[in-house]
């Protein structure tokens, strides 16, 4: 029996949810959850904390507080601990044009502003006429872009390909092998993927022979050995060569990369598109294709990244684009000084650098913008 003297009491508003312990939230609280959770976490944070450290002070040294900045060859000379950007400096007009007439760099300069102003407006959510520019960048400026830099009509004087160099021979060679092996590959991947043994077997062995061959070996066939089957008299030009044989070897990656999009989608998306009556193109173009690419997308950026630094093997053939152009000036006698090597590669790598993570990071804005990725 209860005692009748007990009193009851009801709270009739809630108690105000306190703040958590400054040690468990926030960065404080992230710190000591993931770095020093444990003793062994501790000791592994402070050690490699420590060498992380050395290592950047240690670079920002080497690259910007020690590094010779004006002078000419004669101060890398005096301080030959720090980079010589001097280096850089002094040629880089012919790093960026190669051996490009001095008159006539203004074309180049045209066209990369056309390039990166275009990239950026078709980027732009909000920009007007988006979807006209991007269009205008894939299939008309490419045309437009090298009859500019070769010339010949409008009065513009020819400047052979044999001047072209530097990053200008860098851009154009990556921009051509993007630009054709994204289509060319989602052409081979529907043809392999094709109920047509004819065009089945077409697409699989060109898929499988370029996949099979190492790029070196094609530029290589390309620039030497394909201009012996050629009639007397007849010749095209090295550069051109060069891109066909990027651009079919890209094609041939592209076409794997996009295949997996289309056997990642469901059977059911094929009959929803046949139970419409469309015909194969329509459900490929309206259907199929938008859902295989939208999954594919980290695999064709990442196929576009190699395609850009796989353009250094143009030196093989004798093309200097900007890694040959840097070989080039390196071997200057004037220019024999020890930080000169290592200050000409590592510009050479920060330039790949910025444009393989511009690359990367606008596949991560069209990810996030057609909500590609699986959160959790």
């Amino acid at each position: 029996m209860s005692n009748p003297r007990s009193v009851f009491f009801v709270r009739k508003e809630f108690i105000s949810a306190r703040q958590a312990p400054a040690s468990t939230i926030g960065v404080l609280g992230w710190i000591r959850n993931n770095l020093f959770s444990t003793p062994f976490n501790s000791l592994m944070t402070v050690a490699l904390g420590g060498l992380g450290v050395w290592l950047i002070w240690g670079a920002l040294d080497w690259l910007i507080f020690n590094a010779v900045w004006a002078g000419g060859n004669e101060a890398c000379k005096v301080n030959p601990d720090g980079a010589c950007w001097t280096f850089i400096s002094t040629r880089f007009d012919q790093f960026v044009y190669g051996f490009y007439e001095k008159p006539e760099r203004w074309r180049v300069d045209l066209i990369l502003l056309v390039l990166f102003t275009g990239v950026f407006w078709s980027g732009w959510e909000r920009a007007p006429a988006r979807k006209w520019v991007g269009g205008f960048m894939l299939i008309p400026f490419p045309l437009i872009a090298w009859v500019v830099l070769y010339g010949g009509i409008f009065g513009l004087p020819v400047v052979e390909t044999s001047q072209w160099g530097g990053f200008t021979l860098t851009l154009v060679v990556s921009l051509i092998g993007i630009i054709v092996s994204l289509p060319l590959g989602i052409l081979l991947a529907l043809g392999r993927r094709s109920n047509m043994p004819i065009i089945h077997s077409t697409c699989l062995f060109f898929i499988e022979f370029w996949r099979g061959v190492p790029l070196i070996t094609v530029l290589f066939m390309a620039a030497y050995v394909l201009p012996l089957f050629f009639p007397t008299g007849l010749n095209f030009d090295q550069l051109l060569r060069a891109l066909i044989g990027f651009a079919l070897f890209a094609a041939a990656y592209m076409a794997e990369v996009v295949r997996g999009g289309l056997q990642s989608l469901n059977k059911g998306q094929y009959e929803a598109a046949d139970s419409l009556g469309l015909s194969y193109w329509k459900s490929m173009r309206l259907i199929i294709l938008p859902q295989a690419l939208k999954a594919v997308i980290p695999g064709i950026v990442n196929t576009f990244i190699g395609l850009f630094k796989d353009t250094t093997l143009v030196l093989i053939i004798g093309l200097l684009d900007l890694l040959g152009m840097v070989h080039a000036a390196i071997a200057d006698p004037n220019w024999s000084i020890r930080s000169v090597p290592t200050t000409g590669y590592a510009f050479v790598a920060i330039t790949f650098f910025i444009f393989c993570y511009g690359m990367s990071r606008y596949s991560r804005f069209v990810e996030e913008k057609l909500n590609t990725g699986h959160k959790r």
